[in-house]
């Protein structure tokens, strides 16, 4: 495993060696520069992806991991938080061009859950550390298309949580298509039909 100082990649790192998921842990802290554009203009720098996986079929997948808690806040709980930097979109968005149509890239959200409510059933998250994680993505493109603007001060994109709902499947659809299917469960955590209205 790669040293990573948030538990949240490190979650995911382990989750993709216990399905056996082939995958290249890349070092997030380092920002990679590009190369100038022919008349000399320097491009700014592209912050790394978390991943590079690449699971049997066609397509592999450049990975952004973001992490948030399930629900988070103290005092006002918020549930489905899903915002992005544009910087780490556009930067996401590049490095797509550099590899190529044969590399796709995704936005996994690691939400930590910290209660009875979910995102996925509670058959399907994974535990590390003593901590449950739901890992769900969007394509970048379905977010981009869906976010809108948090902060200008932050430069932070967010998708309401409607549409994030509607958008956002667990990490497996994507990784593992031919071998998973979701589990049922009884829990009283959510199934993503039973999902209550966000607060």
């Amino acid at each position: 495993m790669a040293r990573r100082h948030h538990h949240y990649e490190r979650a995911f790192e382990a989750f993709l060696r216990a399905e056996r998921l082939p995958y290249v842990a890349v070092d997030e802290k380092r920002r990679s520069l590009v190369t100038p554009l022919a008349d000399g203009t320097e491009q700014p720098s592209l912050k790394n992806v978390d991943f590079l996986v690449s699971p049997p079929g066609p397509t592999s997948y450049l990975v952004d991991i973001k992490g948030r808690k399930f629900p988070s806040g103290t005092h006002h709980k918020q549930y489905w938080r899903n915002w992005s930097t544009r910087d780490d979109l556009r930067s996401l968005a590049e490095w797509a061009r550099y590899f190529g149509p044969d590399f796709a890239p995704l936005l996994v959200f690691a939400f930590q859950v910290m209660g009875d409510r979910s995102p996925l059933p509670a058959g399907d998250l994974w535990t590390f550390e003593e901590r449950r994680y739901a890992f769900v993505a969007v394509p970048l493109a379905e977010y981009w298309q869906a976010a809108h603007t948090l902060s200008t001060k932050w430069d932070t994109v967010t998708m309401s949580a409607s549409d994030f709902r509607l958008a956002a499947r667990d990490v497996r659809h994507w990784l593992k298509p031919k071998t998973w299917s979701p589990v049922e469960t009884d829990s009283p955590s959510p199934t993503p039909a039973d999902r209550s209205p966000a607060v």
